[in-house]
């Protein structure tokens, strides 16, 4: 098994290696698993997405992600966990850091290094084998962004260095002005120049809003 056989199977379902990491040690929660890739969607996941039974019914991404993500773990011969289910959670936003592509941005949520703030992670396949991986980038794309945007996007200061202030988002999202985030997606998230990587379709983050 390779990363780049893991990659070919990925990328038919919509999703992406959003990175990968070998576990070393028991603080890392991977049930003995020597290889952890975290997936999640590509830039073609929505169109993909769209076909899908579950399509239209409830909770249904994670309902999807079930399927599939488990369909592509027997398939290859790994363990899969996700985002969601619990409590217990698996430590996702841990991982992430692992993996040298994702880091903590300027406005605390995780900026990926292709998909910005559009980091999104649908779930996690357990290798027992150690699987060979690419040296991450060790470097957030925030440190060679000067401008910072994401800083100054929410119109109502929601989200920043101090946190997210959810009363506030909601009031806002609730509010005439607000619908542009509600249709369109969060701005601060779109502010990010590394977030055009993504791909993301309005659509798809219409529906997250």
């Amino acid at each position: 098994m390779t990363l780049q056989t893991v990659e070919q199977a990925t990328r038919p379902r919509g999703l992406m290696i959003m990175g990968a990491f070998h576990p070393v040690g028991p603080e890392d929660m991977a049930n003995g698993a020597r290889t952890v890739v975290l997936l999640g969607p590509s830039g073609d996941f929505w169109d993909i997405f769209k076909s899908a039974p579950e399509f239209g019914t409830s909770d249904q991404i994670d309902r999807w992600s079930l399927r599939v993500l488990g369909t592509l773990a027997q398939t290859l011969g790994a363990r899969v966990v996700f985002p969601f289910g619990g409590p217990p959670y698996a430590p996702f936003l841990r991982w992430a850091k692992l993996t040298g592509r994702a880091w903590d941005s300027p406005v605390g949520m995780l900026v990926h290094d292709t998909t910005g703030l559009m980091a999104s992670y649908r779930g996690a396949l357990l290798f027992d084998a150690p699987l060979k991986l690419p040296v991450g980038t060790q470097t957030s794309p925030c440190e060679a962004c000067l401008d910072r945007p994401c800083l100054s996007a929410c119109p109502v200061g929601a989200l920043g260095p101090a946190g997210y202030d959810v009363p506030l988002c909601h009031g806002f999202l609730d509010s005439d002005a607000g619908q542009d985030c509600m249709t369109r997606g969060c701005r601060v998230r779109r502010s990010c120049p590394a977030s055009l990587g993504a791909g993301r379709h309005q659509e798809q983050s219409a529906h997250h809003m």
